[in-house]
């Protein structure tokens, strides 16, 4: 299908992937606790996000320069050329650098740079969202946007990621409000782990324009009626949601149903590294598995299009 395509939930450090940790761990002098790339992807079963989480923080750590994350950032690219990707709204996450020290300027240099070039090289153009911590303190996502702020990043939005339970979007008011006055888009994870009352406060008191995930928001049907009427758009991971164990297996994925209730869903890949493959990778399952039609793909690729900042 030669379609236009937006990847719009997809986040740089869950591109990484294994051959590259180990590549960039020995560009910098990084002892790994793994022997080999078989002994690292033996890690790779996950009972939940948070089993995922640990590995995920624990691999950052090899990125270091502006270098290592221009390189990474490239590499996700070149890949999203070969889904048929056309643009990408692409998430980082600051904090996991910048509280092992790395310099902030370093990581938003080096992912700018390749952003910036993305089109040019790849033929996919692609914009940045910084993403908040949500387990982090608050204050901390205070300060991540005022010093984003102060450099002038090139992001086109903020949003909220990290382990979901027990972190409501209700604790980010402030700072979202903040990105809003500045002109920043604004997206929210809500109803993946979390309940669908998460996907209420990303909303009324975030402002959020998109919800990341999502799919916990057919157990409210008041919800559904509101997403579906005033077209939010829901960036849906199936891959994620059956390896974090969201749902028991991808035959099991509500996508139909999501569809069938006039959501504005897109597909995404999440952290493809980590999760068993990309956005090409993940419609070639849900076709095989959920037996989704040719028309059903067309309006998923139209709602990734309707969805972006573009």
């Amino acid at each position: 299908m030669s379609l236009p395509l937006a990847e719009l939930h997809m986040h740089i450090e869950g591109s990484l992937e294994p051959g590259q940790i180990f590549q960039f761990a020995e560009r910098n002098g990084i002892r790994l606790p793994y022997a080999d790339i078989d002994e690292l992807r033996g890690l790779y079963e996950f009972t939940d996000l948070q089993s995922f989480l640990d590995l995920y923080y624990a691999n950052t750590s090899v990125l270091r320069t502006a270098e290592d994350f221009a390189d990474l950032a490239r590499a996700y690219f070149a890949r999203a050329k070969v889904a048929g990707i056309t643009h990408a709204e692409v998430f980082f996450d600051p904090q996991a650098h910048t509280g092992r020290g790395v310099a902030l300027e370093a990581v938003v240099e080096g992912l700018a740079d390749a952003a910036a070039s993305s089109e040019r090289e790849f033929g996919v153009t692609s914009g940045l969202i910084a993403s908040i911590l949500r387990d982090k303190p608050v204050l901390h996502a205070n300060k991540l946007l005022e010093d984003l702020l102060a450099m002038k990043a090139p992001i086109i939005g903020l949003g909220l990621d990290s382990a979901e339970v027990g972190f409501p979007p209700s604790l980010f008011v402030d700072v979202f409000a903040r990105a809003r006055a500045e002109g920043l888009h604004v997206v929210a994870h809500a109803g993946e782990e979390g309940p669908a009352e998460y996907i209420w406060q990303a909303l009324d008191l975030l402002g959020a324009e998109r919800i990341d995930h999502g799919v916990r928001c057919l157990e409210d049907e008041a919800l559904v009626n509101r997403l579906v009427e005033e077209e939010i758009p829901l960036t849906v991971c199936p891959f994620s949601n059956v390896r974090l164990k969201v749902v028991d297996t991808l035959a099991d994925h509500p996508i139909r149903q999501m569809i069938e209730r006039g959501l504005v869903v897109t597909v995404n890949s999440d952290d493809p590294a980590y999760f068993g493959g990309y956005v090409d990778d993940n419609f070639a399952a849900l076709t095989d598995q959920v037996g989704l039609t040719e028309r059903e793909r067309e309006i998923l690729y139209d709602n990734s299009i309707r969805a972006s900042f573009s």
